[in-house]
């Protein structure tokens, strides 16, 4: 988690996927359902600049007895022009039997943060949607 966090921070393409399994899905209030290899990318090529608070972690399983991260953190995130779009999220992370990442659930409110990230990227996956 802490990897991760860290990789996240940094916008560090190649130390994030390491964390995944292969064909891993991140499932994203802005961008929808992406594979991994796709997300982080597209994630940090829309962002100029990020710093993340830890605020609480746990630990535990999925009802199907996969291993299970939820870690809630403080997202101080800027947009390519520098527009701030913060928020506070919680990252579920389904492990996969080597300890990687499988699948990744990224839960906020978007309320505040849709509106400034369609003016700078021109959509968002809801927006695209409906």
């Amino acid at each position: 988690m802490s990897a991760y966090l860290s990789g996240l921070e940094g916008a560090d393409v190649e130390a994030v996927l390491k964390l995944f399994a292969p064909s891993a899905m991140v499932h994203s209030p802005l961008y929808g359902p992406k594979l991994a290899t796709d997300f982080y990318p597209a994630l940090f090529a829309d962002t100029s600049s990020s710093r993340l608070t830890l605020l609480g972690v746990m630990e535990g399983n999925t009802k199907q007895g996969a291993g299970l991260i939820s870690f809630w953190f403080h997202f101080d995130w800027k947009l390519p022009s520098g527009e701030s779009a913060p928020f506070d999220v919680v990252d579920l992370a389904e492990l996969s039997e080597d300890g990687r990442i499988a699948a990744l659930r990224i839960v906020y409110d978007t309320v505040d943060v849709r509106p400034a990230f369609e003016r700078e990227t021109g959509s968002s996956w809801r927006s695209s949607v409906d």
